[in-house]
């Protein structure tokens, strides 16, 4: 068993785990720890627990729950499996509920409801999104409990205090401020005097974006102005300055968010209109597509 810490933090913690245990495998028996809750990434496994059995493929969910124990096996394939483990802590699982038979669960079967956001976190460890890992283990956990428990969320959320929205405006303040340091959902929680689940729920409500999504354009915004305004900086030291760990993740990022690469946004910066009217080119063709109408006619005639 192969098992990597992606990331670590006090409500919570996400382990990659890849088995390649096959049919001719022991099974041994396991012991929870912890609550967590892990998305099959890959592959597929019989989990037993509490004289329950479950047959688990890509897109399930492996429910743990603390003194439980458990043993996995590999019956039916020999190519391995992979998991996406969200361990959390108790005053987490405080604070978004479930009871013990929710935390019981043993097994679930793909549902559309968690698929989405376990593809979304795995993408995030890949290092494929700019949503935070944490963030999204925390929305995957919360997730769970609402289509287990049936806890209803019908209508919208309450409005926002005034003293709320002035926490989350001070606190995309301070985020900006800092962004180029690594500061993490945890200590922009704690400047906030929040919980980190309750400060994420907060500052995506009023502002409409998380705040590891904040970071990342504050990160980006920092990095066009350098870019634009300083023609000699190398593009890697406009990566580490700004607050990226890497430059294939800061090429990759501003690529995505810009549509052309540094270079070339510096290029387009410093007066090379050829790569401005090719963005502007390619703008009016995702527009036809969107639009058909909008295409020009075509040269085959049909008649009624």
């Amino acid at each position: 068993m192969l098992v990597v810490t992606e990331l670590r933090t006090d409500p919570i913690r996400v382990a990659s785990y890849r088995c390649d245990a096959g049919p001719d495998a022991q099974p041994f028996t396991e012991l929870h720890e912890g609550y967590s809750v892990s998305y099959v990434r890959k592959g597929s496994f019989g989990y037993r627990t509490r004289g329950q059995a479950y047959e688990l493929v890509a897109g399930s969910v492996l429910v743990g729950h603390p003194g439980d124990e458990y043993m996995c096996t590999h019956d039916h394939h020999v190519c391995g499996d992979e998991c996406l483990a969200f361990h959390l802590s108790p005053g987490f699982v405080d604070l978004i509920g479930g009871d013990r038979k929710t935390w019981r669960t043993g097994g679930l079967p793909p549902l559309a409801e968690l698929v989405v956001i376990g593809e979304l976190a795995q993408a995030a460890a890949d290092g494929r999104g700019d949503v935070g890992l944490d963030e999204l283990g925390m929305w995957f956990a919360s997730r769970f409990v609402e289509v287990v428990a049936g806890v209803k969320k019908g209508g919208r959320p309450p409005e926002a205090t005034p003293r709320d929205r002035r926490r989350a405006v001070d606190a995309a303040m301070w985020i900006d401020a800092n962004a180029r340091h690594d500061t993490g959902l945890d200590g922009v929680a704690a400047e906030a005097g929040l919980s980190s689940f309750h400060f994420l729920r907060l500052f995506s409500q009023v502002l409409g974006v998380t705040p590891h999504q904040y970071l990342v354009r504050s990160r980006l915004r920092h990095a066009a102005r350098l870019l634009a305004e300083d023609e000699s900086r190398p593009v890697t030291e406009v990566a580490l300055d700004v607050g990226f760990a890497d430059l294939s993740n800061f090429v990759r990022t501003f690529h995505r968010a810009a549509g052309v690469s540094p270079g070339g946004f510096r290029r387009a910066a410093r007066g090379d209109r050829k790569i401005l009217q090719a963005r502007i080119a390619a703008l009016f063709d995702d527009d036809r597509l969107i639009h058909p109408s909008s295409r020009k006619p075509s040269c085959t005639t049909t008649s009624d």
